[in-house]
């Protein structure tokens, strides 16, 4: 069985005073002044694969007007991104550091949002990882160091899925809105790594150490038990990097070669579709959030075993890792794949902020240059799945309706707008 995914073409008329654009899916509309649309099937266009390309230039170019409007110098301030997140020493290592939390909780996001389940939990799904990870592998210290790494990874995976199994359940048997669910857990969690560490003598916090008797700190991994890496040269790779490439490959290929994947496909295109075709919709809802999870729990395993060693609930909180992760989601348009592209530049950027954070470059600035680079590459979105049309019709006045003898016109006027359909706000709707 084989399926494509149809754009479409949306050809627009309107009236001089009323502009009026509507992406629908089929049929057509007739709107007040005269706007009208119609989708049709688009057609490709030699020119539509370089639509992403011009959105990235156009981003550059509105990142640059920025710049120069906050008193840097375009060209040189790329110069120095490109410096400090590549080509100085040490650089590259720490932008795939940045990377690698970003690429989990992208490839978290993408999943879900492919199939049109909003998970918004990514960050509570990574801290409820970090919780577990830290425990077990505080718990099995003294064991073959393979075992408790492989330990780490697991329970860090477990713990996502099933924090994200919450708002799983709530919205594929209740009908709850996974948004404000997952969104509201990831408060809690937060709320929970705190206090396991700053207001409580939980097994996670630190008691015998000095510097934990005069700031609350969490208990640090042993040496054997902290994530090795895989050096290239003079680079070292995290391991969690490693995996998440590797849960990138398996991704693809399970979206784009399996029954799963299909399913995964039909139910995010046409919900209907795919419940008049048999698929189980509410166990696929609900098997994909905690599958979304547990990659945003594998990144909340990776902090603590690769790079932090400790639950430290200031840090996660403050790096924001699972919200960041919707932005290379989004931008990479949900693909497993090229998550890994979007998040090795989004960890370049973010590096490249911290690197030349200071007076005259305040890191806000950085999250601007996001901001914008997310704005072009989505607002080219409609280019590539429309292809619009503008003309102008004139709208004559209609005369108003002759009455039979006898009856005033304004009354023959009132019966034949009573008789017609109106749609939504005075909006009339022709007949399929």
């Amino acid at each position: 069985m084989r399926t494509s995914t149809s754009l479409k073409t949306v050809t627009l008329s309107f009236a001089a005073s009323d502009v009026c654009l509507v992406a629908v899916q089929a049929g057509v509309v007739a709107l007040p002044g005269g706007a009208r649309l119609r989708s049709l099937e688009r057609l490709r266009s030699r020119w539509w694969g370089l639509v992403p390309l011009a959105s990235i230039v156009l981003a550059l170019v509105v990142a640059g007007i920025v710049l120069a409007a906050t008193g840097h110098n375009p060209i040189t301030t790329y110069r120095q991104i490109v410096q400090a997140s590549i080509t100085q020493p040490g650089a590259f290592a720490q932008t795939l550091v940045s990377m690698t939390p970003l690429l989990l909780t992208g490839l978290a996001a993408g999943v879900a949002f492919r199939m049109r389940v909003w998970n918004i939990g990514a960050e509570g799904q990574l801290y409820a990882g970090a919780v577990a990870a830290s425990g077990v592998g505080l718990a099995l210290h003294g064991l073959p160091a393979p075992i408790v790494i492989m330990a780490i990874v697991c329970a860090g995976g477990v713990a996502g899925s099933l924090w994200a199994a919450i708002p799983g359940a709530l919205r594929a048997y209740l009908n709850t809105n996974e948004i404000l669910t997952s969104l509201m857990l990831n408060y809690v969690a937060g709320y929970l790594i705190y206090y396991l560490v700053y207001d409580s003598t939980s097994y996670w916090r630190d008691l015998t150490s000095p510097r934990a008797k005069v700031f609350p700190l969490g208990k640090y991994l042993a040496p054997n038990d902290q994530f090795p890496a895989l050096h290239l040269g003079s680079v070292p790779v995290p391991l969690g990097l490693i995996l998440g490439i590797g849960i990138a490959a398996v991704l693809w290929f399970v979206i784009r070669s399996t029954r799963y994947g299909f399913e995964m496909r039909v139910l995010g295109d046409s919900p209907g579709t795919a419940r008049y075709a048999g698929i189980r919709t509410r166990r696929k809802v609900f098997t994909l959030m905690m599958l979304s999870g547990g990659f945003a729990g594998l990144a909340g395993a990776s902090q603590v075993g690769d790079f932090d060693h400790v639950l430290d609930p200031r840090g996660l909180q403050q790096g924001g890792f699972g919200y960041t992760g919707i932005v290379v989601a989004a931008l990479a348009r949900y693909n497993p794949l090229a998550a890994i592209v979007v998040s090795f530049f989004i960890g370049a950027l973010i590096n490249a902020g911290f690197a030349l954070q200071g007076p005259g470059f305040p890191i806000g600035l950085t999250g601007t240059m996001e901001g914008i680079f997310l704005f072009c590459v989505l607002g080219a979105e409609i280019l590539t799945r429309y292809r619009i049309r503008l003309r102008r019709v004139s709208v004559e006045p209609s005369a108003p309706p002759a009455g039979p003898p006898g009856v005033p016109e304004p009354a023959a006027a009132a019966g034949a707008a009573g008789s017609a359909t109106a749609g939504p706000a005075g909006a009339a709707v022709e007949p399929r």
